[in-house]
């Protein structure tokens, strides 16, 4: 099989896998009510899943050799901060962004 071909492979059966996940819920039982244990647990899924994907780039980041960084860490403790305290995403987004460039541009 050529690159090519085997690259299209994988991208139509990631499409097809996804696609079938999503009908799962949204087709086969979108109009259910979900019980309210599910609803709890789909609740968490976001807070679980973002601090598992920014956590490698924080602690392992890629422009430092996989090192920890300082500023990186700075910034990832003003996020978490301003976010536990305002609960807002946004301005924890914003103030993390903030401390990260000002940090970067000082060192």
């Amino acid at each position: 099989m050529t690159d090519a071909t085997e690259l299209w492979t994988i991208i139509i059966a990631l499409g097809l896998g996804s696609f079938c996940l999503r009908f799962a819920f949204l087709g086969l039982v979108g109009d259910r009510a979900i019980p309210e244990w599910l609803l709890r647990h789909l609740r968490y899924t976001a807070v679980a899943v973002i601090p598992a994907l920014v956590a490698p780039l924080v602690i392992w980041p890629t422009a430092t050799g996989g090192e920890p960084d300082a500023t990186r860490l700075a910034a990832a403790v003003a996020t978490f901060a301003v976010g536990y305290l305002t609960k807002n995403v946004f301005s924890a987004m914003g103030i993390g962004a903030a401390v990260l460039v000002s940090l970067s541009l000082l060192f």
